[in-house]
């Protein structure tokens, strides 16, 4: 007996027809499913668009085409054909009725991989040849693409393989000379992954450096810096730039590079002019404003054909940049310069397409070194490599150190960081429902008691927006000028945030963002009525504008110009102040909550993460993780149930990519 697709919703009977299903049908499943919210209006037209380009293009290849570009909107670089196949429940992620509704058309597809592959290919907007074609769909193997994400994988691949080739040093003996002025001798310290990750970084052209919070990142790029001047043919001319992805998250690298390199000034004294050095490296900026971006296109200023101006390139928070972004920066650096990466691989990965921090990092967490890099390191560093940590890794893995002792996360907060990292249900519960106040869980909590907790913090952890809209009050009594008072406000307000994991609804962004606002008026810290804008609202930055030099991610707080009055947004970038009229802000929206994955780059003396009842496939391992590394003294977990919060650290982020076997050029 066959079955015969009926309804939308998903219900089967038995039939003797054969199963089948035409265009006209499968758009109207497209359009029921976008209705749902199962897609998005963007899913479906795509195949629209392509159905124009190819009149022959089957069901089956416009079908896979909706589901490519839902993909891409969930950060997949690619649409991977086997998971389609084997598991299409999990790879869709889509709730129950959803499922059903999936399983009225999954009778009429191909049962198998290569009957799919041979469906996509008799279509001429597909092409397995891309250098031969410029049709807009791309089939590797079992993995098809959108054309353009393949070409930034293509891209990013082979600019690794090349940066990663032939890394040499010819200066061991002149760097452990200078190792070991940079660092402290502690015999006890076996290995001491931040001198061999200073080792690394002086040779080839990109190193990459990983860990944890606390794990002294930027602790061992500003020794690296120090270590590549003093090791330089020409060091008066080296040319140094700081970079991230969000301005927040640069300037916390360009103030934690000079304090470290002040310090490192007095312990080698005269023998490097490491203050000079620093004034001469400049301020850190985005990824936008180093690469020119343009208000007209996706193209930047610098690409291969005018790069960057760099001998050394260092680049924060890297697990937040995107597939695309990573491309144009290889794309626009000169083949002698150095790149060197530090990002947490274990957190959320980029918004956009890409995980490419992951894929750089898949055998960070092995090590998998070679001999010959054991012989080096041994003979820079006088570091003997552990046995555990050898093995046939690439030539990536050898230029990849993971930082594994957290200076800083010892405490509550890092005992459950590393709980959640590793999966650890008890674990991660013992310290929730332990007695110290750095930590607490408000389990079966509703959205009021994030509220609550946003007004003014919690027993034992303070916090919450009362204190810096108290700086907002009492600009005239305290501060005699109004800089001084603006980055009060601006400081005060950094010290605490709500997280969100999802946008929508009583537990994302949208509602205690709305919940927040009323309560704090009704206790009389904002105006009780007010249009959008209003003194002291914080708002962050939804949309780049190189013109108004404000980027995606950034925020800043509205406060009434002295000279004119009207209301201007400013923002801090170390301890620079900048500001733009609000007036001229349309991409805008308030920023008492905001979603983990806005937060990347940035940490908060008291963070309140708030996980919703059900958010099904959203709530990852990786999100919780980069939630609780927020928090610098104080973390408040608010659930709706247990099971939400213990459903997320089993269940690990997986994007499709080809990166990974793209760097071993296959």
């Amino acid at each position: 007996m066959i079955r015969r697709v009926d309804t939308l919703s998903g219900d089967l009977f038995a039939d003797e027809s054969a199963v089948s299903i035409d265009r006209a049908t499968l758009f109207e499943h497209l359009a029921y499913w976008t209705s749902q919210g199962w897609l998005r209006q963007l899913d479906s037209a795509f195949a629209r668009f392509l159905a124009d380009l190819d009149p022959q293009a089957s069901p089956t290849v416009l079908l896979a085409a909706t589901l490519l570009a839902h993909m891409e909107g969930r950060g997949h670089s690619c649409l991977m054909l086997d998971d389609l196949v084997s598991d299409p429940a999990t790879l869709l992620a889509w709730p129950v009725a959803g499922l059903n509704a999936w399983q009225t058309i999954a009778p009429a597809m191909p049962a198998h991989i290569a009957d799919w592959q041979a469906e996509l290919t008799r279509s001429t907007v597909v092409t397995t040849t891309p250098n031969a074609s410029n049709a807009p769909l791309v089939l590797a193997g079992s993995r098809l693409y959108l054309r353009r994400y393949y070409g930034y994988e293509q891209q990013v691949a082979a600019a690794v393989r090349q940066r990663t080739a032939h890394a040499v040093s010819e200066q061991d003996a002149l760097v452990r000379q200078w190792l070991s002025q940079l660092f402290d001798s502690d015999p006890a310290i076996q290995p001491d992954w931040q001198k061999m990750a200073c080792a690394i970084g002086t040779r080839g052209q990109l190193a990459i450096v990983t860990g944890g919070p606390g794990t002294g990142k930027t602790y061992t790029v500003a020794r690296l810096l120090a270590l590549l001047l003093a090791t330089a043919d020409h060091p008066e001319t080296l040319r140094v730039a700081l970079a991230a992805p969000t301005g927040k998250a640069a300037a916390r690298l360009k103030q934690s590079i000079d304090g470290a390199l002040q310090e490192l000034q007095q312990k080698v004294g005269a023998d490097l002019p490491l203050t000079a050095f620093a004034e001469r490296v400049g301020a850190a900026r985005t990824l936008h404003s180093l690469l020119g971006a343009r208000p007209d296109t996706r193209k930047f200023r610098h690409h291969a054909g005018n790069p960057l101006e760099v001998d050394v390139l260092i680049v924060d928070e890297a697990s937040m940049i995107h597939l695309e972004m990573m491309a144009a920066l290889l794309d626009a650096l000169p083949a002698h310069a150095r790149l060197i990466l530090l990002g947490d691989k274990d957190q959320l990965a980029s918004v956009e397409a890409g995980a490419v921090l992951g894929d750089l990092c898949r055998e960070a967490e092995a090590g998998r070194y070679t001999q010959e890099t054991a012989d080096f390191v041994a003979r820079s560093t006088g570091q003997t490599l552990p046995a555990q940590y050898f093995g046939p890794g690439s030539a990536l893995a050898q230029q990849t150190v993971m930082l594994r002792v957290s200076r800083r996360f010892g405490g509550p907060i890092g005992q459950l960081a590393l709980a959640v990292n590793r999966g650890d249900t008890p674990g991660a519960r013992a310290v929730l429902t332990g007695h110290d106040a750095a930590v607490q869980w408000r389990n079966r909590a509703g959205p009021q008691d994030v509220v609550e907790l946003a007004l003014s913090g919690r027993a034992g952890a303070p916090g919450g927006y009362a204190s810096y809209l108290g700086v907002v009050k009492q600009r005239s009594q305290q501060h005699a000028d109004h800089e001084t008072w603006v980055r009060a406000v601006l400081t005060a307000f950094e010290r605490f945030r709500v997280l969100c994991a999802v946008r929508e609804g009583d537990w994302g962004v949208a509602g205690l963002n709305k919940a927040i606002e009323a309560e704090l008026a009704r206790h009389d810290w904002l105006p009780r009525h007010r249009g959008e804008w209003y003194a002291g609202r914080p708002v962050m930055i939804t949309r780049n504008d190189p013109g108004m030099k404000v980027y995606n991610g950034d925020i800043g707080i509205a406060l009434a110009d002295p000279a004119t009055d009207a209301l201007r947004v400013y923002f801090l970038d170390g301890q620079e102040i900048r500001s733009v009229l609000a007036s001229r802000l349309a991409d805008v929206e308030t920023a008492f909550a905001m979603t983990v994955h806005k937060s990347q780059g940035s940490e908060f003396e008291h963070t309140v993460l708030a996980l919703p009842i059900d958010a099904g496939q959203i709530l990852t391992r990786e999100l919780v993780y980069t939630g609780i590394t927020r928090a610098r003294q104080y973390f408040t977990l608010v659930t709706a149930n247990p099971q939400g919060f213990e459903d997320a650290l089993g269940r690990q982020t997986r994007r499709a990519s080809g990166l990974h076997e793209g760097l071993a050029g296959r």
